[in-house]
């Protein structure tokens, strides 16, 4: 029902807005929950057990976090007795309020529901929990300073790592855009104590990224490695640039994804945390590796030619293609 649908999109950009807008942690708490409730009826549109398991481990995780903030906020205003999101200086409450976001966005060693909610989801709600679900924790977490720096550290290496192993012996490529979701967010997370800036330009390129490789995965219908094998058929000209596109998210230099990651290693290296860059940059190895193996079953390989299957990219949806060719043409040549 498009009515009820609307109404759900207005609540998911609600919840967002009232966290972004926020001084007092009661209610960036409840924009938090507005928009945690908001997204699981789209999660749930699918009767399917699978989407609604995925809706279920959702709901889990987001309340367990949700639950842990409101925890750390009242701790907060216990112990120092103030609300004010600026000001939080007891560390106790600020490391329990940076783990919480940590779970809500889904970074390592609390990562593990991500690929699970997103593989059983549809590719439209998976994009909104991959990109639109992120920002409202992320205002919080650029809005509390004196965080301890291992902490953030601690999560953004393990993330990235994590994202880069984990995404290694994956052949469902919802599974595959959770765990490089996973090893960008660790990307932000290592740089945001030392410029915040930086988190949000790698977030706004993710975000570009993320945008035109789920809507190209939408165009071809394809969920995993092998369906991606009979692309060329479908969409010839996209196909040809997805690579690209696959390789900006891996970070190669000429391309749109390369650009925050340096940024980031130089940042890293001003800071004199050389050997954490040299790691940060060996982990986004594992997940380009990855990204090539979808680039290869995309490109190189060429299924059988069939009339059939060349039809559907003559009369692909308007309303599909003109964002998707302004975002591929971002993740390519933004640089």
């Amino acid at each position: 029902n498009p009515y009820i649908l609307a109404t759900l999109l207005f609540g998911l950009g609600l919840g967002t807005t009232i966290t972004f807008a926020s001084s007092h942690w009661l209610l960036a708490w409840m924009g938090l929950e507005i928009n945690t409730l908001a997204i699981i009826p789209l999660m749930a549109q699918h009767h399917h057990p699978r989407a609604v398991e995925a809706t279920t481990k959702y709901f889990l995780t987001q309340a367990t976090a949700a639950a842990m903030l409101l925890f750390a906020s009242t701790t907060n205003a216990w112990l120092t007795g103030q609300w004010d999101i600026q000001q939080m200086s007891h560390p106790f409450p600020l490391t329990l309020i940076t783990l919480a976001l940590a779970l809500k966005i889904g970074l390592a060693p609390m990562h593990t529901w991500l690929p699970e909610v997103l593989q059983g989801l549809d590719l439209t709600t998976g994009l909104v929990l991959s990109t639109w679900q992120k920002l409202a924790p992320f205002a919080l977490l650029l809005q509390i300073h004196n965080v301890n720096p291992t902490i953030l550290v601690t999560l953004g290496l393990a993330s990235t790592l994590v994202g880069g192993w984990g995404g290694l012996n994956q052949t469902q490529l919802r599974k595959v855009l959770a765990y490089s979701s996973i090893a960008h967010l660790g990307w932000m997370i290592l740089i945001l104590q030392y410029s915040p800036s930086l988190t949000l330009l790698a977030l706004l390129t993710y975000f570009v990224m993320t945008f035109s490789t789920f809507l190209v995965f939408k165009l071809n219908k394809s969920t995993s490695i092998n369906a991606l094998a009979i692309s060329w058929t479908k969409a010839p000209i996209l196909t040809s640039l997805t690579p690209l596109v696959l390789l900006s998210l891996g970070g190669l230099p000429p391309l749109t994804g390369f650009m925050p990651k340096w940024l980031i290693l130089q940042e890293l290296a001003k800071q004199d945390l050389a050997p954490l860059a040299t790691l940060a940059a060996l982990s986004a190895l594992l997940s380009l590796y990855f990204y090539l193996r979808i680039s290869y079953a995309m490109t190189l390989t060429m299924s059988p030619n069939n009339l059939t299957g060349v039809t559907p990219w003559r009369f692909s949806s308007p309303q599909l293609t003109l964002p998707l060719a302004i975002a591929t043409t971002a993740t390519i040549s933004l640089l």
